[in-house]
């Protein structure tokens, strides 16, 4: 299939096969295959491209978007991303539709969630129903480490406000029977979405938004692995949690 949004910035930029090769430093035939066969060039070859075309690189090459595989790291680490914000929110949600056994989540606010699947708490239910044991910790929005993470982010009150709001979300939750939800003060390293043997960690940088922040997808293989290094973290911040009251 050829990529005809290739086709027609060069077509746009006046530029045949040739002319773009050459002001690339590449064979006119890798061109060719490029438009004509959709293949995708590397990285640093797709981003001179896309700049001297002015298109966005993904949007001239979608597969530029997915993870890329782990080697040689770590039999739990399924993939990395650069920014939480390369995670489609259907990620998330083909993750909880997963469980069967345990679905966790710990935020300080996690909103886009919601924002991004208003359907949430609907899965969330369906889950408990099925016998899945959900726990979901939230930043107490009054806690002095919330307040701290707001100063770090340049969000100042932004994040006790988003707190206050996931607990909005999460407000039709408190009765459903196998959900539990506990507001936490803790200082946040990672954000942890987890189900089952599954589990996205969202690694939190000084000064830089969780979105801007990399994830990284975890499977248990093993006993006393990277995964069971996270869950004992969920576990240790849970008992220091407060039960959200109805």
């Amino acid at each position: 299939m050829p990529n005809e949004r290739l086709r027609a910035a060069m077509a746009t930029a006046g530029l045949t096969h040739a002319d773009l090769a050459q002001q690339v430093g590449m064979d006119p035939k890798s061109v060719e295959r490029w438009v004509n066969k959709d293949r995708t060039p590397r990285l640093t070859t797709a981003t001179r491209t896309a700049e001297l075309l002015r298109e966005d690189v993904h949007a001239l090459w979608p597969a530029l978007r997915q993870p890329r595989r782990a080697r040689a790291i770590s039999p739990e680490l399924i993939a990395l991303y650069a920014h939480r914000a390369e995670l489609p929110i259907a990620s998330y949600i083909e993750l909880f539709a997963q469980a069967r056994e345990q679905l966790d989540i710990l935020v300080y606010a996690g909103v886009f969630l919601h924002e991004g699947y208003p359907r949430l708490n609907t899965l969330l239910e369906e889950r408990a129903a099925d016998g899945c044991t959900i726990r979901i910790a939230v930043g107490d929005p009054g806690s002095s480490a919330v307040k701290q993470r707001g100063q770090e982010e340049q969000f100042g009150h932004g994040i006790e406000s988003r707190c206050r709001l996931a607990l909005l979300h999460y407000q039709p939750l408190l009765a459903a029977p196998g959900i539990e939800i506990r507001t936490h003060a803790t200082t946040l390293y990672n954000s942890m979405y987890r189900a089952d043997d599954q589990m996205f960690v969202n690694g939190h940088v000084l000064g830089v938004n969780a979105y801007q922040a990399p994830v990284w997808h975890l499977r248990r293989v093993e006993d006393g692995g990277m995964f069971d290094t996270y869950t004992a973290s969920f576990d240790a911040v849970w008992a220091t949690a407060h039960p959200v009251e109805e």
